[in-house]
């Protein structure tokens, strides 16, 4: 009765350390380049990818425009999860991507912000009203979030009005900062900055209406860097799953 024990004991343990032995080799990390909005719900979904795939996501965050230029010197990222679409095609057109990768995961939403509760009203007539110091936003040559604050500003004719007010933040992240730490009254941000579940997470906000610039469309490829990578094809599916669509959608995105 022993040696049987022992046999199925030991048995177990073979299977088991094959099996192990087999998830090693199949595990695999990606190197992701992330636009700054995307932070949170990255490391939400990156915490989710790796339980059920057991692929390790390792993300640097800054702004698109940057990354581009990083791209192009041969940065090591294998997937780019850009905030615009215009910069993912560029680098198809110049055959940087592995052909049929790019697609839109998320469509992104801008908002007035301020750290401050009751500052900003749900119309943005504070921006009118023109009673602040300082507003902050992203720098509009690398970053499409700041690229629509400006189109935002031009369509409500306050560009002139503004101009001397701006705080321009190199990524959507500083822009971000810039506020918090009260540099700057308000300032344009991603939603996902400062919206969890159908509620702001700090201050008040202005969402602002869609019509107001061009659509914020962010498109994901895998870099020909991570044409051979089984960890970079398997976070391009999971990003269009139901798990990833349900972080992202929890933070304020279009999908």
């Amino acid at each position: 009765m022993r040696a049987t024990s022992l046999r199925v004991t030991l048995k177990s343990l073979v299977i088991a350390a094959a099996a192990f032995s087999a998830g090693s080799v199949l595990a695999d990390e990606v190197q992701v380049a992330v636009a700054a909005n995307f932070t949170a719900p990255i490391q939400a979904i990156a915490k989710d990818f790796e339980q059920d795939t057991g692929h390790k996501l390792v993300a640097s965050f800054g702004a698109t425009g940057q990354f581009y230029t990083q791209i192009k010197n041969g940065a090591p990222f294998e997937v780019f999860l850009a905030a615009d679409d215009t910069t993912p095609a560029k680098l198809e057109a110049e055959n940087e991507i592995v052909k049929d990768s790019r697609f839109t995961y998320a469509v992104g939403t801008l908002a007035l912000w301020s750290a401050k509760d009751g500052y900003v009203d749900d119309k943005g007539e504070v921006l009118k009203q023109n009673q602040y110091q300082h507003l902050s936003i992203a720098n509009p040559k690398a970053a499409p979030y700041g690229l629509a604050a400006t189109q935002v500003l031009d369509k409500l004719g306050l560009t002139e009005a503004t101009k001397a007010k701006i705080v321009e933040g190199q990524s959507i992240a500083q822009a971000y900062q810039f506020v918090q730490s009260g540099s700057a009254e308000l300032g344009f941000v991603a939603l996902s900055q400062v919206y969890k579940d159908g509620k702001l997470t700090s201050g008040s906000a202005w969402i602002v209406p869609a019509n107001l610039h061009e659509p914020i469309k962010q498109d994901a490829v895998i870099l020909n860097k991570g044409k051979d990578s089984a960890a970079a094809k398997a976070l391009m599916e999971y990003l269009k799953g139901p798990k990833a669509a349900a972080v992202i959608k929890s933070y304020g995105y279009q999908l």
